[in-house]
């Protein structure tokens, strides 16, 4: 629900005080939980007793739904696709209007949605949310049934637009459509996917999700459906349909149950039509707090430190993909107070942060990460973001706002800590520049876990232990896990990601070794020597810790 509409209307209620406000969205952004589950975990005030407030504020009735009768007629006036992406529920209709029972019910977008989708007038009453949840799993099936349904009506919807030749748009427009593409989107949200690929091929269109950096196939809808379902995309995110010839960019803003999610649209044209990628930036999934990143105690104290000081540079490194942007939003977020003037270079801007000026990024029109960074300078700034560092010129101005007394953080694309200092100087940085303004260089990269459900211990062979450099001596009775795959993990035998670390502190004999151009492999070494965890053994501990698999280490280290 809206976060800010809630808090407003308990401290209006007097059941909680202006300061606690606050406390409350801080601790819904940290855990990633929506806010009125936040509120009763405080105590403050139950679910059920926050929702008969809320509908006597609006006006509206609270039900039980225990004793409620659901006939196979009163469960039809609501496509099973729709209720779950609305989670809305029939509880009573008429010729003219269907009453239904919302897990938002200040979900006025949502309300719209479903007024169009079944051309009734809809009456919203106020049930307990849980209530909600298990009555639509019981009569609305599971996704797959929901998916195989779908897919045997796009069939028939293929056949159509085949024979009636329909134009791009009113074949975007037709209820089918537009009803695959709200479920693909609503499935990626479910499975928590970070994109979805829609692909067309000379004989097939895929369409695939990349969930924890993995992609999934899904049943490929009929060939034929690609310019319709495409188009239909297009048409969301506001981009020119009738264009095919070059990449466009676009967004879309969705409702789903309740909870506000942001798609940056991609379409690139290819032999066999568009394809196009939808990256899903849903904020409920995401956790900006800096020590739930996973992070070892000496890291996140140094860190901490390190984003507190005055001025310099920090920098955190790693392939696409591998978590930086969640890294250095994280660190802004932990240093974003009241006495703290925050301004941020972005291309794109992917998630909007209270506090903080944000400017996204624009090179067609001159917009540079160094032309936006010389215009910072003149803003009065604490601290700066500067998304990516690409090349010398923004590097110079970022180490100039450094020495003019701003903290700068930023990120390079480099495969270690150590190679960030000889990118730039193969950049054209001066190295002495470097030395004095540099503070620490952070290289990251993001490991599957293993999934917590089916999870099973095993002994791997000696073959296996050599690979990753270890004997069983070095590992006595230490256990090693395996993923056996579940329907929990979707068979993988991974669940969700964490990071791992390698930290270059740059201190007086690092800082003799980039005035002297020293290659990375010395400096590498000498960070070694002066206590630098590699990405290899930060992996190894958590393999130890039962948190990965030797696999997966070897992947990405």
């Amino acid at each position: 629900m809206n976060a800010h509409f809630l808090l407003s209307f308990l401290t209006e209620q007097g059941l909680i005080r202006q300061e606690q406000s606050t406390d409350l969205m801080e601790e819904a952004e940290r855990m990633g939980k929506p806010i009125e589950q936040i509120i009763a975990n405080f105590g403050i005030i139950s679910e059920d007793k926050l929702l008969e407030l809320i509908a006597d504020r609006l006006g509206l009735q609270f039900v039980d739904l225990s004793t409620a009768q659901f006939t196979p007629e009163l469960l039809s006036t609501i496509p099973p696709q729709t209720a779950r992406i609305h989670g809305a529920l029939p509880v009573a209709f008429s010729k003219q209007a269907v009453t239904v029972a919302l897990k938002d019910p200040l979900d006025s977008q949502s309300i719209d949605d479903l007024r169009w989708a079944i051309n009734r007038d809809i009456q919203v009453v106020v049930a307990p949310i849980n209530q909600i949840d298990a009555l639509l799993a019981q009569y609305y099936g599971t996704e797959q049934d929901s998916m195989d349904e779908l897919l045997s009506q796009l069939a028939g919807e293929a056949q159509k637009i085949s024979e009636t030749s329909l134009d791009d748009q009113s074949a975007a427009s037709s209820a089918p459509i537009i009803k695959f593409v709200n479920t693909i989107i609503a499935k990626a949200i479910q499975a928590q996917a970070s994109d979805i690929h829609f692909e067309p091929f000379e004989k097939e269109f895929k369409i695939r999700y990349r969930v924890d950096g993995s992609l999934y196939e899904m049943a490929p809808p009929p060939k034929r459906l690609a310019l319709p379902v495409i188009s239909r995309i297009k048409v969301m995110s506001g981009l020119n349909i009738a264009e095919r010839r070059i990449p466009q960019d676009g967004r879309i803003q969705t409702s789903m149950a309740g909870r506000q999610v942001d798609l940056r649209v991609s379409t690139l044209p290819t032999q066999h039509g568009e394809s196009v990628v939808l990256r899903v930036l849903d904020r409920s999934v995401i956790n900006l707090d800096l020590e739930a990143l996973g992070m070892p105690d000496y890291l996140l104290d140094y860190i901490v430190e390190t984003i507190n000081k005055p001025h310099g540079i920090f920098i955190v490194t790693g392939p696409t993909g591998s978590g930086k942007t969640t890294t250095l939003y994280s660190c802004i977020k932990k240093i974003n107070t009241i006495d703290t003037k925050i301004l941020t270079a972005e291309d794109p801007v992917e998630y909007e942060l209270e506090g903080i000026q944000q400017v996204q990024v624009h090179e067609a029109i001159g917009l540079t990460f160094a032309r936006a960074l010389r215009a910072f300078l003149r803003q009065d700034p604490d601290r700066i973001l500067v998304g990516e560092t690409r090349d010398l010129e923004t590097a110079q101005i970022a180490i100039q706002s450094s020495l003019t007394g701003h903290l700068v953080l930023t990120s390079l694309h480099t495969n270690d800590a150590p190679g960030a200092i000889t990118r730039l100087i193969d950049m054209g940085v001066e190295p002495f520049l470097i030395s004095a303004t540099l503070e620490g260089v952070l290289g990251q990269r993001l490991i599957r876990r293993v999934c917590s459900k089916c999870k099973t211990p095993y002994e791997p062979t000696e073959s296996v232990l050599a690979q990753i450099g270890l004997s069983a001596h070095d590992v006595g009775d230490k256990s090693f896990y395996y993923g056996g795959g579940c329907e929990y993990c979707n068979q993988t035998g991974y669940k969700g990601r964490k990071g791992i670390y390698e930290l270059l502190d740059i201190r007086e004999p690092i800082r003799q070794l980039i005035t002297a151009k020293a290659p990375t492999v010395v400096i590498r070494q000498k960070a070694i020597e002066l206590g630098m965890t590699t990405l290899r053994q930060d992996g190894l501990r958590c393999i130890f810790d039962g948190e990965t698999t030797i696999e997966e280490i070897l992947k990405y280290t």
